[in-house]
């Protein structure tokens, strides 16, 4: 951040500022819980006598394929229907955002959220468990649509990068209570209806948090609410004089009321940069592997010998290391940038990876397990695998996209960001446990492989956004950058439509 940036946004962090970081942030919460108490509660007899007879013979048979065991494509749509669901809401979540705003947004996601976790609580046929579980994915689709937007919107320029990993924060939190919860409740009858039902918990949180949280200052201005939108803006930096702030804003919504459709601006040819980086950096944060791990780390620790408690437990350390590894980047994002956090984990990541795949593949075979030594060996690379994962491509796969497109089409694209996003999470949840019976430990060398694509993806295609004001980002970022430049030689040709 340049020092003439420095004096003309000035802020300071006030304890009300601190608290809509925080109640904003439990959208993330919501992701996180639902994330971890799948891969729990599909591990569960109870669940899977009540839901999925056949797999549980499966897992009782004595010489189950430890690959194959939990292979059924029913179980996997329990999973996977709620990212299908989170696909097609996004893109109404972006209209939400634009037209009511980001507050109102996460209101309805905080709603749906509640509905979903009674619904599945209470669930007795396997159609209303997987209805609660679309219903789930509905308000998993606005919360990761508004959240981030919101963050990113309302955070000090020179804390943004941290503000906005709030959010997958509260996503390694979500998963980490999920696993403990998980642990708890699998001694329990019926535990698998507390875990799905204390879904509620989050949701109710999150809905508090709407009502006391403000809306964003450039969500006011685009609604014509510039009074609000400056009293907001004050609020929130906890200064009077932000005049040059408040002007950039008004500058740039001003500017985005001249494109009356802004999906087709994306699409024009100063538009690709952006979208083509949120959108596959979705995809590459999806094919590191890290949702096959956390969705299934239980049964994936079951696979390798675990008894099913130990490998309740095993998942909670995974959890914990995602959870301390976040705060890493939340101090090293605004400091090393975004780039260096990315490269150096794709490194640690492949590292871990290839070290897993090799060990199974050359000492897990089809039935029996792996003695205790290997088996701690294998949890401990899981551990340094989720690890940098936490403080890179996590936290990054939100923060970039809510951060790089113009205020005309920022809402329209950060819903391709999400939507790819949930696309990817689907194909992995719907087809984990499948690829995993077929390839066997290769799974884990075919995410190795995305891993080395990544890392190259990012020394030569992403740049740096640290420090850059959010209105800004286009003159500074993409018109100096070596290879999207070029996109932006015609850009005063191009009409608004």
């Amino acid at each position: 951040m340049s020092t003439a940036d420095k004096s003309q946004y000035n802020s300071r962090i006030t304890p009300y500022v601190f608290s809509c970081w925080i109640l904003a942030a439990f959208g993330g919460l919501m992701f996180g819980y639902d994330i971890g108490i799948s891969g729990g509660v599909t591990g569960m007899d109870e669940f899977l006598m009540t839901f999925f007879p056949k797999v549980h013979e499966r897992k009782l048979h004595a010489h189950e394929n430890n690959y194959c065991k939990y292979d059924d494509e029913m179980l996997q749509l329990f999973t996977s229907s709620l990212y299908i669901a989170a696909l097609i809401a996004s893109f109404f979540a972006s209209k939400a955002c634009s037209l009511w705003g980001r507050r109102p947004t996460i209101l309805m996601a905080s709603l749906l959220f509640i509905a979903a976790s009674i619904i599945c609580g209470a669930a007795n046929t396997k159609w209303m468990l997987i209805f609660g579980r679309v219903l789930f994915g509905i308000g998993v689709g606005f919360g990761n649509e508004a959240v981030p937007l919101f963050l990113s919107e309302i955070a000090p320029i020179h804390h943004r990068g941290a503000v906005n990993i709030l959010f997958q924060l509260l996503v390694t939190v979500g998963i980490l209570i999920a696993n403990l919860i998980n642990y708890g409740t699998s001694m329990m009858k019926h535990g698998w209806r507390v875990s799905l039902g204390l879904a509620a918990v989050p949701g109710f949180i999150l809905f508090i948090g709407s009502l006391v949280i403000t809306e964003t200052p450039p969500s006011l201005v685009e609604m014509g609410k510039e009074m609000e939108a400056r009293a907001a803006l004050q609020k929130i930096r906890g200064v009077d004089n932000v005049d040059a702030e408040f002007q950039q804003i008004v500058t740039g919504c001003e500017q985005a009321k001249q494109v009356k459709r802004p999906f087709k601006k994306l699409f024009k040819k100063s538009g690709f940069p952006a979208l083509f980086i949120s959108t596959i950096i979705q995809v590459f944060q999806q094919f590191t592997g890290i949702n096959a791990i956390m969705f299934y780390a239980p049964v994936l620790f079951q696979t390798l010998g675990f008894k099913s408690d130990a490998s309740l437990l095993s998942a909670v350390i995974t959890g914990l290391v995602n959870v301390g590894a976040t705060f890493v980047s939340i101090y090293a994002v605004d400091k090393v940038g975004r780039r260096k956090l990315l490269l150096q984990a794709s490194i640690q990541m492949f590292i871990s990876q290839v070290a897993i795949g090799a060990i199974l593949v050359t000492h897990l075979k089809a039935t029996g397990s792996l003695d205790k030594v290997l088996a701690a060996v294998v949890v401990v690379l899981v551990c340094t695998f989720v690890m940098s994962f936490a403080w890179s491509w996590g936290p990054m796969g939100w923060l970039i996209p809510s951060e790089i497109f113009p205020i005309e089409t920022r809402t329209a694209g950060f819903a391709f960001a999400v939507s790819t996003n949930m696309i990817c999470t689907f194909i992995i949840a719907q087809a984990f446990l499948s690829m995993l019976c077929h390839m066997r430990a290769y799974i884990f060398f075919f995410f190795s492989a995305w891993i080395l694509v990544m890392g190259l993806f990012v020394v030569f295609f992403l740049p740096e956004t640290k420090g850059v004001p959010i209105e800004l980002v286009e003159e500074r970022v993409w018109k100096q950058h070596p290879v999207w430049k070029k996109f932006f030689k015609d850009d005063a040709k191009e009409t608004t439509d």
